[in-house]
């Protein structure tokens, strides 16, 4: 099958794109608004996108309906430049599951999902204390496309808890985050635990000799 995407439905196009591409990781992202209201709301269009300075990439969607109107998450972050990525490992995938619910504006999804929240070194708004990891962002930009919404995100501080922590690199041990990703849209996702394949990347020296 081939698509046009000029002669199909954005939905349908939503469908396609996030079956293809993934496993995506997922940000568990809070925010707070003017009056330090917390939201959590999780997201799957997200990713790093340059290293220095470390920006991350964040896809917001407008709330369904006719009407332009941003989502919580988006709303916050252009109003305070502030959010906290929360990294989604097994153990609080389900908690991550009730965040996604579409609560009230006034409902603190950290406490419906039973979560905490822990101070953040860098910004004002906390991150989430049963998460293992977290980065600390402020807003670079938010770019407007159609309905949706790209913030590139300035990382300013990162958290890891000690025991998943490698000083040699400084690595972070991922094999035993546990981190799990987002497949296709039916509540389908996916674990990293025993999963990991190893390929060296291949110089052009060992290439020229043979050894692939």
């Amino acid at each position: 099958m081939e698509f046009e995407i000029g002669k199909i439905t954005a939905r349908e196009t939503y469908n396609l794109l996030i079956g293809l591409v993934a496993p995506r990781p997922i940000a568990l992202v809070t925010s707070m608004d003017e009056d330090g209201r917390l939201n959590a709301a999780p997201f799957s269009a997200y990713n790093y996108v340059c290293i220095d300075p470390p920006v991350v990439a964040l896809g917001v969607t407008d709330r369904p309906g006719g009407e332009y109107v941003p989502k919580d998450t988006a709303r916050n972050i252009r109003r305070t430049g502030e959010f906290v990525v929360n990294v989604v490992t097994e153990d609080i995938a389900k908690q991550m599951n009730i965040c996604a619910t579409d609560f009230p504006p006034e409902v603190d999804e950290v406490a419906m999902a039973g979560l905490s929240a822990a101070p953040s070194k860098m910004v004002k708004v906390p991150r989430i204390l049963e998460a293992h990891a977290a980065l600390e962002c402020r807003e670079h930009c938010t770019i407007e496309i159609g309905r949706s919404r790209v913030i590139l995100g300035r990382v300013v501080s990162i958290y890891i808890e000690d025991q998943f922590f490698d000083p040699a690199g400084p690595y972070v041990k991922a094999e035993e985050l546990h981190a799990i990703g987002r497949m296709n849209g039916l509540g389908s996702y996916v674990k990293t635990r025993d999963s990991f394949l190893t390929m060296p990347r291949i110089s052009y020296e060992a290439w020229k000799k043979g050894e692939r």
